[in-house]
């Protein structure tokens, strides 16, 4: 049984106009696409301009006065965040603008109609598109890290103190110094501050725990 293609109704004014519709939305895709980039890479950027003027108002700045491991976790945090904000920018930047490439047609697929202008143009509009989300995620990854390591740096546990131990006649104390007044030297031991007169000092040393040392076997 053999079939014949034939031709269909006649096309209505509808028709016609929702054709024209149609081709002109496609012919204003990329555009529209574009123009959203810009937009989106604006704000994402005064977003994380906002976010390192923020951090840099007021707490800890040296890492180093971190406890372990909590340096080593913020700077691996602050790696994170620039990966993903060279990322971000690279694809806000491709949404943006496209890629630093001569523009060249695809070659059309057998049985379909030959690529041309609008269809081009719709295929990077996809592609823009979807660079353009991919952009607003690593940005917005890329401010969730920053955050993290500046909220990390500002309230992560501190070292501890340089420790100190004092030996009297009455016996010996060890603790963080934290302040001299009248001849004492106030320090921050397990118990509470202790203040031990220094003029009855018999030795006076800084010492890295203020553990006792293990005893014979």
């Amino acid at each position: 049984m053999s079939w014949r293609a034939r031709p269909g109704p006649a096309g209505t004014p509808a028709d016609r106009m929702a054709a024209r519709g149609g081709r002109r939305l496609l012919h204003e895709e990329l555009p529209r696409v574009r123009e959203s980039a810009l937009a989106w890479r604006n704000g994402l950027g005064a977003l994380l301009a906002g976010l390192i003027g923020f951090g840099l108002i007021k707490g800890r700045t040296d890492v180093g006065a971190l406890a372990a491991p909590y340096g080593a976790m913020v700077g691996v945090l602050m790696l994170c965040a620039v990966l993903c904000g060279v990322g971000g920018a690279v694809l806000l930047l491709r949404a943006a603008h496209g890629r630093p490439a001569a523009s060249a047609l695809p070659e059309p697929a057998r049985g379909t109609l030959p690529a041309g202008p609008v269809t081009a143009g719709h295929a990077e509009a996809l592609r823009a598109a979807s660079a353009l989300t991919r952009g607003v995620l690593a940005t917005l990854g890329c401010a969730a890290l920053l955050t993290a390591a500046v909220a990390l740096t500002w309230y992560g546990p501190a070292k501890d103190g340089p420790l100190i131990a004092v030996t009297t006649p009455a016996g010996s104390t060890c603790g963080e110094p934290l302040r001299t007044a009248g001849g004492r030297l106030v320090l921050k031991t397990e118990a509470g501050e202790v203040a031990v007169d220094l003029s009855t000092a018999v030795t006076l040393r800084a010492v890295a725990s203020c553990a006792p040392p293990p005893g014979p076997p």
